[in-house]
C-alpha cells in the first residue's frame, strides 16, 4: 500500500468527537461522489460510486454517527458491493432523507430533491473542528501525496474551480498556501513545502502517517547534510590537488629554466619543502620551517613562487 493510501486508510477511522464536524465531512463526501437516483416505484436513492472501499465505510460511519442510519440500509444488504472494481453504497427511501439532505445543506425545496452545488456549503464550516473535518474529507476523497522518500507533493484533484478555492481558502486560514493549476479537466491545488504537508497532516489529525512522514523526512535531511558535506570535502581535496600540482608544476619550471638557486633563499627552501612533500596541507609545509611558520607565511611564498614562475614564462 501507498504511504498516501496509507494516510487514507488511518483517516477514514477519524470521525470527529462533536455532530457538526460529522455533518462537513459527510457533506464533502457526498460532493465528490453522491447522485440521486429515483427508483421504479418512485422512491430516492442517493448512492456514492468509487474506486475506494476506504470512502464508503467512512461514508455510512458518519451516517450511523450523525443520522444514526443503519448498515442494514445498504444496497443489497452489504456494506459495499463490487463491481468492475467500482464500490458502491446507497441508501434508499429513508423517512429522514429530506431532513438529512436540509442538513447537509444539499437539498432542493423547489424541486423537492438532492442538490450537491460547486462546493460545500460555508455555514458547515464555521468552526476550526469542521474546516479540518472538510479537510479530512476532501483529503479521503480527492487528495493524494507522494512518497516523501521521493518527493514532497500534496494535492487535491477538483472538478471545478469553486470547489478548490474553496480549500484554498481553508488552507490558508490554517496558514497553509495552497497553490492551483490546470491539469486537463480538472482544478489542482497543491502543496510542494514538506513542512506545510507536515501541518496538513497534523490538521486532519493523521497522527501515525505524520509521524511516519517526519521520521522518513528526517532521514531524508541527514542523508542529505551527509551528502552536502562529502561533496564538500570532496571539493575541496580535488581543490587542494590542483593547487598543489600547479604549484610544483611552478616549482619545477623555475628549476628547470633558472635552478631554485635563482629564488630568494626563503622562496627555495619553500620550493624544496613542497616538492619533497607535494601532498602535504598549508600547515603540514608550515611545520617543516625552522622555526615553523603559519598558513599564511606558507601560502604568500608559494604565491611568491607561482609569480616569479609566471614572468619567466612570459619571456618564452
Amino acid at each position: 500500500m501507498s504511504f498516501s493510501q496509507d494516510i487514507k486508510e488511518e483517516l477514514e477511522k477519524q470521525a470527529g468527537q462533536a455532530r457538526h464536524c460529522r455533518l462537513a465531512e459527510l457533506a464533502t463526501i457526498l460532493l465528490c461522489y453522491a447522485a440521486e437516483e429515483v427508483l421504479a416505484d418512485g422512491t430516492k436513492s442517493l448512492v456514492i460510486v468509487t474506486e475506494h472501499e476506504t470512502i464508503v465505510r467512512k461514508y455510512f460511519t458518519l451516517l450511523k454517527k450523525a443520522f444514526n442510519i443503519e448498515n442494514g440500509l445498504f444496497d443489497g444488504g452489504e456494506p459495499c458491493e463490487r463491481t468492475n472494481a467500482l464500490v458502491e453504497g446507497r441508501i434508499v427511501g429513508q423517512e429522514n432523507y429530506k431532513e438529512m439532505l436540509q442538513a447537509l445543506k444539499m437539498w432542493d425545496d423547489e424541486r423537492e430533491e438532492f442538490a450537491a452545488g460547486k462546493k460545500v456549503s460555508n455555514l458547515l464550516l464555521k468552526t476550526s473542528c469542521c474546516r479540518r473535518a472538510f479537510l479530512r474529507g476532501c483529503y479521503l476523497c480527492i487528495g493524494s501525496m507522494s512518497d516523501p522518500q521521493k518527493g514532497y507533493h500534496l494535492e487535491f484533484l477538483c472538478n471545478n474551480p469553486e470547489f478548490a478555492g474553496q480549500i484554498v481558502d481553508i488552507l490558508s486560514g490554517f496558514g497553509i498556501e495552497g497553490r492551483t493549476m490546470l491539469r486537463r479537466k480538472y482544478h489542482v491545488v497543491y502543496i510542494k513545502e514538506s513542512e506545510a504537508i507536515s501541518e496538513l497532516l497534523n490538521i486532519m489529525e493523521a497522527h501515525v502517517g505524520l509521524m511516519n512522514y517526519e521520521n522518513t523526512r528526517i532521514l531524508k535531511e541527514i542523508g542529505n547534510q551527509i551528502n552536502r558535506k562529502a561533496n564538500f570535502e570532496a571539493a575541496n581535496i580535488i581543490k587542494s590537488v590542483n593547487t598543489a600540482n600547479k604549484q610544483i608544476a611552478d616549482i619545477e619550471y623555475i628549476s628547470k629554466k633558472k635552478g631554485l638557486d635563482y629564488l630568494p633563499e626563503n622562496l627555495r627552501i619553500m620550493a624544496e619543502i613542497r616538492l619533497e612533500h607535494p601532498e602535504e596541507s598549508y600547515q603540514e609545509l608550515g611545520a617543516f620551517f625552522d622555526p615553523p611558520i603559519g598558513k599564511s607565511g606558507v601560502n604568500h611564498r608559494l604565491r611568491k613562487i607561482g609569480e616569479i614562475a609566471e614572468k619567466l614564462r612570459t619571456f618564452d
